[in-house]
């Protein structure tokens, strides 16, 4: 057997052929009693694998103790694999000739497989499956020598020779146990080894003198009595209660033995109750029954421990990151140890991930095919963990999963210090073998999980979702150090870069990497990888520029340096988050949602906000202080208009020039806010210019109660009264130091329109400035919103119409009030006509044509007009007790209607004939009122109050209301024609109706 040993090519290693012909040379002059341990030294020192993520076992046993014990169990469950009698081949029998196929096996060898010879040529279909690699020391040579042999023919390597090889056993130690295993069988004819107690067997087949000498004897004792100890009272297959006797017992034997070694011949009594006890132990079951098989070696976790050795022979023992092309044959005989060990296919597919994934780890994650392999293994131990509930399972699995998802969730957790482009190839196994133990681990062992709806969990998005933010938190970390650092180091240059400036071009350039290196690996996993890894650096930029903002009290050039970086990082981050979520639910909104905006442009947006208040709250006080001052001279200027408003206009200019020298990139959209604020000051001055001045209603009196005695004469008086506190129309009018004078008043109504004016001026030439402003683009020109003036041209035309109103009704109502009121229609008719009003009236619409602006001429002359009109018909209709009228008269009322209608047209020169027409509908239609006779008027009036009152007003009529509004078929308008009608009829129905007196 030592000659087929060195025969095999499996020694040389593509890292250490040197080494490992030497070691076969020297195998070559080795007894049979020497030890092999020597030979894979090296190999073994340069593993470093993980801690095993089964229980610990009793710290007496080492790893040798249970290589060795693994072993054996391999040897005897191959050997009685086939259940014939065994036949020891002793290692130096006489010559065989080589075999000329894989298998031919001897007659008279042990188990066939065992005997079956290696070929170089077969192909594993386990490597294959897995996508394993070929070992390096693999193809075997069966009839040609080793190098420097000579070419002496070598006899074919076996898999149980072989699998001595892989398990680092000597041929003494081999020879030993198949010797003891021939004796074993042959005293238990027909029993399976699954039913013998193989340690118990062991310790009576053997006396000192089968060893080198007595300490490799007591040693080998003691390692048997410990196992036993394992297997039957630390870790045994079933519970084991405290009070049990044969355990009792076997604790009293094994302890004083492990001190000082027993007699285990046959008949030894010491022996027989060693026996006794074990046996009792072995042959336990759980409902009283006797079990066809011993269990000593198949409690967890030591058949694990086992199995795992056994497992790691697949492993070259001279390539150690690589299976053996023979690891089919060497699998088939490993499981045949399943009987003794109590294991499954579901144990072994744990099992064997946690072998090659520890195999990966231990020599130095280099061979990604071993990690691929572990992670195909893995899907494997999914399907099982769905089938089964076994709490000794679920144990393993939780413990062996950890442990895999502890190591890779270490490395992912920061991928970015991970990964590079030396061994990016193995991250997706990695992700892979992380997210499949995450998912194992939650979705078939968590109790919590259970308890919920497995939709509401993707435990793999979520696991990813995790890696990602994790590293890229760690990523930024340290570009924050490198910025810092690169701020340092040019600090003495001219310019430098901000710390976040600087930051932001290496967040950008990550976010860049992320996209192109680590996103499409991880989106198998998190479809929108991206958009998390954009918006967790996003998050993280924010936080670091949120601190900055918050502490800059003006603006600066690095302040705008540093905006207008971190302005340029968020546009290149949300575009990749958005490409990135094109596809989902809900557009990318869950990823923008985890993106606000950065609040750098707010701080220096209200900066900027607080700039322009400054600005405006100034404007304001002037505005205040200097319309206390303003006289409202038209002499004060050309136009007729206040020099407070082109001051005005000019800070105003001023204010939109620096605005827009300010270095901010958003001129654009803090223009609103200026504008804004311009406007208010601009509505501000029109209010304030025109308070005070009063309006229509200011001038036009109250309608006094309908009557016909003297009271009506002391109502009218009293109004009148307060009417004429300035009768003379000349002072009135011409008074310079009146603020609220017509002419003050008509430039007031100038100045509004030249703000007007001017406003359009102004709106032309922010469009100007804002073209030339960098930051603006095309749709900034798109539409007017926030670049023109909004309230304040309606509040000069509003202001326009009300004091254009307020002149027409003053020079009526008040300042002509002793030629209307005073003078038109009382006493005599004829000698109380409309032209002193008229003349009055021209003077004051020629001094107004010259000082106002002829844009407004017309609707201040109109507005005159039509107080005119209003203040013809209060005369005729509410003129008090002074005036009467008869049936004749209305030809003459007629007449002056049209005279003072004529002083509006001026002969085609005056207002157009369409405006007339408009406001004199209403003296039109009253004025055939006053050529109707009584009865008729009597008569309309029963009738319109009737229709107005409806029944209720059959027995009495009602006295109608005064409105003010004139109208031929309103009865209040029909009832005050009748009371100034000099008419009997009209006087007995007055008298009859209301209780008015006959005369007037």
């Amino acid at each position: 057997m030592a000659s087929l040993f060195r025969d095999r090519t499996l020694g040389y290693s593509r890292r250490d052929s040197t080494t490992a012909a030497s070691a076969a040379v020297s195998t070559m002059s080795l007894g049979s009693g020497a030890t092999s341990s020597s030979r894979f030294s090296t190999s073994s020192s340069a593993l470093s694998p993980l801690p095993s993520p089964f229980p610990d076992l009793t710290p007496s046993l080492s790893t040798t103790d249970l290589r060795e014990t693994a072993y054996e169990i391999f040897v005897a469950s191959c050997r009685t694999s086939t259940g014939k009698a065994l036949t020891y081949i002793p290692s130096n029998s006489s010559d065989r000739s080589p075999s000329p196929s894989p298998s031919v096996s001897n007659s008279n060898s042990s188990s066939p497989s065992m005997q079956r010879s290696l070929t170089s040529t077969a192909a594993s279909k386990m490597k294959k499956a897995l996508g394993l690699r070929s070992s390096s020391s693999s193809g075997i040579k069966r009839t040609e020598g080793s190098p420097g042999s000579g070419g002496k023919p070598k006899k074919p390597v076996t898999i149980g020779e072989l699998m001595r090889i892989q398990m680092k056993v000597s041929e003494n130690f081999d020879s030993r146990i198949r010797r003891a295993l021939l004796r074993i069988t042959a005293g238990q004819v027909g029993r399976r080894i699954e039913s013998t107690v193989l340690p118990l067997e062991l310790l009576q087949q053997f006396k000192a003198a089968d060893f080198t000498d007595q300490r490799e004897y007591d040693a080998w004792q003691k390692r048997n009595l410990k196992v036993l100890e394992a297997g039957l009272l630390l870790h045994p297959h079933m519970p084991l209660d405290k009070s049990n006797s044969a355990a009792q017992r076997l604790r009293q034997i094994i302890q004083p033995a492990l001190d000082c070694p027993i007699e285990t011949g046959r008949n030894n009594e010491s022996m027989q109750v060693l026996r006794t006890a074990v046996m009792a132990l072995a042959n336990r079951s759980s409902d009283g029954s006797l079990f066809d098989s011993c269990h000593w070696a198949d409690g967890l976790p030591l058949n694990l421990r086992l199995y795992e050795i056994l497992l790691e022979a697949c492993f070259d023992v001279n390539d150690e990151a690589s299976i053996i092309e023979e690891v089919d044959e060497l699998m088939d005989l490993i499981k045949k140890t399943w009987g003794i060990l109590g294991l499954n296919q579901m144990l072994h597919n744990i099992c064997f991930s946690w072998v090659l994934f520890n195999r990966y780890v231990a020599t130095g994650q280099v061979e990604t095919d071993l990690l691929e392999a572990a992670d195909s293994q893995l899907a494997e131990v999914a399907k099982d963990a769905k089938t089964t509930k076994d709490p000794s399972y679920a144990k393993i699995l939780n413990s062996t999963l950890t442990a895999m998802l502890g190591w890779a969730e270490k490395r992912l957790l920061a991928y970015h210090d991970t990964f590079d482009s030396g061994n990016i190839e193995s991250m997706p196994t990695i992700v892979s073998i992380g997210v499949s133990a995450a998912k194992i681990l939650v979705e078939d062992i968590s109790n919590e999980y259970r308890r919920r709806r497995k939709g509401e969990v993707d435990v793999a998005r979520s696991r990813i979702d995790t890696y990602i933010r994790s590293s890229l938190r760690t990523a930024f970390a340290q570009l924050m150090e490198k910025a810092d650092s690169s701020r340092r180091a040019s600090r003495h240059q001219p310019n430098p870069l901000p710390v976040l400036a600087i930051l932001a071009k290496d967040v950008g350039e990550q976010a860049s990497k992320e996209k192109e290196i680590f996103s499409p690996i991880l989106m198998r996993w998190h479809p929108f990888a991206a958009g998390v890894a954009v918006a967790t650096l996003h998050v993280c930029y924010g936080n670091e520029l949120k601190q900055f903002v918050s502490s800059i009290t003006e603006l600066t050039p690095d302040a705008v340096q540093v905006l207008r970086a971190a302005d340029k990082l968020e546009k290149d981050l949300v575009q990749i988050a958005v490409e990135d979520s094109v596809d989902s639910d809900d557009g990318g909104k869950a990823i923008i949602r985890e993106m606000p905006p950065f609040e750098a442009e707010g701080a220096i947006a209200n900066m900027v906000k607080d700039w322009i208040k400054m600005r405006i709250d100034r404007l304001k006080e002037w505005v205040d202080r200097n319309l206390q001052q303003e006289v409202w001279n038209p002499q004060a200027n050309e136009g007729g208009f206040a020099p407070s408003a082109v001051e005005v206009l000019r800070i105003i200019d001023e204010t939109l020039d620096a605005f827009f020298l300010l270095p901010i990139p958003m001129h654009p959209a803090l223009l609103p806010d200026l504008m804004s604020g311009l406007d208010r000051c601009l509505q501000y001055y029109v209010s304030k210019a025109k308070s005070g001045c009063g309006s229509r209603n200011t001038y036009v009196p109250t309608m006094p109660a309908l009557t016909r005695c003297t009271t009506a004469t002391k109502l009218w008086k009293k109004k009148d009264k307060t009417l004429n506190t300035k009768r003379n129309p000349q002072v009135a009018t011409m008074n310079g130091d009146n603020s609220s004078g017509v002419l003050q008043l008509c430039v007031r109504i100038n100045t509004f329109h030249r703000i007007r004016t001017e406003l359009e001026v102004l709106e032309k030439r922010i469009i100007t400035l804002l073209r030339n402003s960098e930051s603006a683009h095309v749709e900034d020109f798109s539409n007017g919103l926030g670049k023109k003036f909004e309230i304040s041209p309606a509040a000069c035309i509003e202001g326009i119409q009300q004091l254009s109103e307020a002149i027409g009704y003053r020079i009526v109502f008040h300042d002509l009030s002793s030629v209307l009121w005073d003078g038109l229609y009382i006493g005599e008719l004829s000698s109380s006509r409309i032209e002193p009003f008229l003349q009055e009236l021209e003077k004051n619409l020629t001094i107004i044509s010259n000082t106002v602006n002829e844009r407004v001429r017309t609707r201040i002359i109109a507005d005159i007009m039509k107080a005119s009109f209003d203040g013809f018909l209060v005369v005729l209709l509410a003129g008090g007790p002074s005036r009467i009228f008869t049936q004749q008269d209305s030809q003459i009322i007629e007449d002056d209607f049209k005279s003072l209608k004529d002083v509006f047209w001026a002969n085609g020169d005056g207002l157009p004939v369409d405006i007339i027409n408009k406001y004199s509908t209403t003296v039109r239609d009253v004025l055939p009122l006053f050529r109707t006779d009584a009865e008729s008027l009597i008569e309309r009036f029963r009738r319109s109050t009737l229709e107005t009152y409806g029944s209720s007003a059959k027995s009495r009529l009602p006295l109608p209301p005064t409105s003010g509004q004139w109208n031929p078929t309103e009865p209040n308008t029909l009832l005050r024609v009748l009371c100034y009608r000099n008419d009997d009829a009209a006087s007995k129905f007055l008298k009859k109706t209301y209780n008015l007196p006959k005369k007037l």
